[in-house]
């Protein structure tokens, strides 16, 4: 078999259909658009949830529940594994952080420091705040955790 013999198989390729192209194509004039009104002039039509001035019923609905990204505290994320990109004995913090490229920017709220991976040097982090498994690790090959 060649490249110029292959094909599509039978009936899985469709002739994509040409709207408002004459009368003999069906679907010529007004193109399924009916006679004048908002959706047929161009670029008409609502937005979705628009009821013809009507008060939408997202609207009318009460919001209920509640929603934490209004009280939440936001932290920059940073995992154990990452900071085996520092010397033995080195102070790591948000601004060393930044410096060696392992984040972007400071959240709000600091810098969380999170239990993933292995951390193989000893060094002293300076964090807003610490899960227990990060804690772990870091006091266990030597090192130090401040709270900021």
């Amino acid at each position: 078999m060649k490249l110029h013999e292959l094909s599509p198989a039978e009936g899985s390729v469709k002739e994509r259909y040409r709207k408002g192209r004459g009368a003999g194509s069906g679907n010529g004039k007004t193109a399924g658009k009916g006679h004048k009104g908002q959706n047929a002039r161009s670029g008409g039509g609502v937005r979705p949830g628009f009821e013809g001035g009507q008060l939408p019923l997202y609207r009318k609905l009460p919001k209920r529940g509640f929603k934490n990204y209004l009280f939440g505290k936001q932290y920059t994320v940073v995992n154990v594994e990452s900071l085996n990109k520092f010397n033995d004995g080195e102070v790591v913090d948000a601004a060393a952080l930044l410096a060696k490229g392992i984040i972007s920017d400071v959240a709000k709220n600091g810098v969380k420091v999170l239990g993933e991976g292995e951390l193989k040097k000893n060094l002293t982090v300076k964090a807003a705040v610490f899960s227990g498994s990060a804690k772990e690790k870091i006091e266990a090959v030597g090192g130090k955790t401040e709270v900021v």
